[in-house]
């Protein structure tokens, strides 16, 4: 059984985070949504993701946030919907981005629907390829239109009130999406710049990347709570900043498995991050500890997309030799628990307790 870093178990923060999702995947698969979608392969593609059996923190924090402060956690679920299928979005094109192949430990949309064309169309080589990053590059235009639609049914459907559904998503529009763009761009950029880069920089891109949307996640189900379109709550603004510390606390986590993960357990191969060459946390300190001839091996490795397996292992070893696992967990700890001290603020109940259990989940998960 995993055990939370307070020596808890996460059971029952586990069922609490499936029932949601249960609720979630309801809400999403209504006919009236699936039949939105054509034609057959854009709707495939749509819900590919989505019944993939991901972890929806998002949507569960969104709903835990406007429990923890006393609201029907009902009237959020078309926006923790939204929040979900927005994040699923920016994962389709993300994986166009790195050219990755697989998701969740199947195929990314690119990939899945690159095969799809040669087996039923008979296309080969770069008409196939191309076709595969047509369908997930149209499949992500769709989800973002349909996300900013879940806003709108959160009014119409749940009784939230106009004004915060607009403040919401006028927020999501303007300032979140920016921030991820600008995120993923410099983490495209930063591949190239492995030595250049300094800490602060490396994680404000993280935070940009993954950060923002936990943080939105977060405002988001405390504004319904209150119905208070206002940005400027206490409460609000402590289960936002809440949500920021944890996002960028996953993403460490994440870059962490990335290196010493299991990959049928992550779902795609231990050490993708050194072979796209991205810029974490992990190889920004492995080069500066490790000496000139060590940094010119992970350096000959880093970004190359030929290395091979051995290559890829080897570096990860190196990596792991040179204590920054460590070194990385803690600021992760220390984000979390930061993260929890803004808690301290909010009622004291069940939702509140989940959001404790939910936090400490985010840094002692294995995938």
């Amino acid at each position: 059984m995993v055990e939370s870093t307070g020596g808890l178990p996460f059971t029952e923060l586990l069922d609490a985070v499936e029932s949601r999702k249960r609720m979630l995947l309801d809400y999403l698969q209504q006919a009236r949504f699936v039949e939105r979608f054509r034609p057959a392969h854009i709707r495939a593609a749509v819900y590919s993701y989505v019944t993939r059996g991901g972890k929806s923190l998002r949507p569960a924090l969104a709903m835990l946030a406007c429990g923890a402060l006393g609201g029907d956690e009902s009237r959020a679920l078309p926006v923790a919907a939204a929040i979900e299928i927005y994040h699923t979005w920016t994962l389709v094109h993300d994986d166009v981005i790195d050219r990755d192949s697989t998701r969740r430990g199947l195929p990314t949309v690119h990939h899945e629907f690159a095969r799809r064309a040669k087996e039923e169309f008979g296309w080969r080589g770069d008409a196939a390829e191309h076709y595969g990053r047509t369908v997930a590059i149209l499949t992500g235009d769709v989800q973002q239109a349909w996300a900013w639609s879940l806003f709108f049914e959160a009014h119409l459907e749940r009784g939230v009130s106009a004004a915060v559904v607009l403040r919401l998503a006028q927020e999501l529009a303007s300032q979140v999406t920016p921030l991820l763009v600008e995120g993923e761009a410099l983490d495209v950029q930063y591949a190239a710049r492995a030595c250049q880069l300094s800490e602060d920089q490396v994680l404000d891109m993280l935070w940009k990347k993954t950060g923002a949307l936990y943080e939105f996640a977060g405002r988001a189900g405390a504004a319904i709570a209150l119905d208070e379109a206002a940005p400027d709550s206490p409460a609000v603004q402590a289960i936002a900043r809440f949500g920021s510390l944890c996002g960028a606390a996953f993403q460490i986590q994440d870059d962490i498995l990335g290196i010493v993960g299991d990959a049928d357990q992550l779902g795609k191969p231990v050490g993708s991050d050194i072979r796209e060459g991205k810029s974490t946390l992990l190889t920004l300190k492995a080069l500066e500890r490790a000496d000139e001839r060590g940094r010119e091996r992970i350096l000959r490795t880093l970004g190359d997309d030929g290395a091979s397996a051995d290559d890829i292992a080897a570096v990860s070893a190196f990596i792991r030799d040179l204590g920054v696992i460590d070194y990385a967990q803690d600021i992760s700890h220390r984000y979390v628990n930061e993260a929890l001290a803004q808690l301290a603020t909010l009622p004291d109940n069940e939702h509140r307790r989940l959001l404790v259990l939910w936090a400490e989940y985010l840094i002692a998960r294995e995938f």
